[in-house]
């Protein structure tokens, strides 16, 4: 299962800049996660984990395998950011679309 990415950033950067920032994104969050095929998955596990939980859970109130996925997702995730925009660009500031 193959995904989609899609980087928005500054007007001012240029096509090169934004396709090598991509690459840098998707290389980060595939090794992150151990395989490309595994993006897609995880993804929607956290996301599922969030819509039950908040973007802030307790880590009692998770399983241990729910736990494990959005400690993973969010490492990844810090990962790629800091990958494709920098370590000092904050995750809330990361404009990225991951699809299908």
């Amino acid at each position: 299962m193959t995904y989609t990415l899609k980087i928005f950033d500054s007007d001012d950067a240029s096509p090169e800049q934004h396709r090598q920032a991509e690459t840098r994104f998707r290389q980060a969050l595939d090794e992150s996660l151990g395989d490309a095929e595994l993006v897609l998955p995880i993804r929607q596990a956290y996301r599922r984990i969030v819509a039950t939980y908040g973007e802030s859970p307790d880590p009692d109130s998770l399983t241990d395998a729910e736990r494990a996925v959005f400690d993973q997702w969010q490492a990844a995730e810090l990962a790629a950011v800091t990958a494709a925009f920098g370590p000092n660009r904050y995750m809330g500031d990361a404009m990225y679309e991951i699809g299908e």
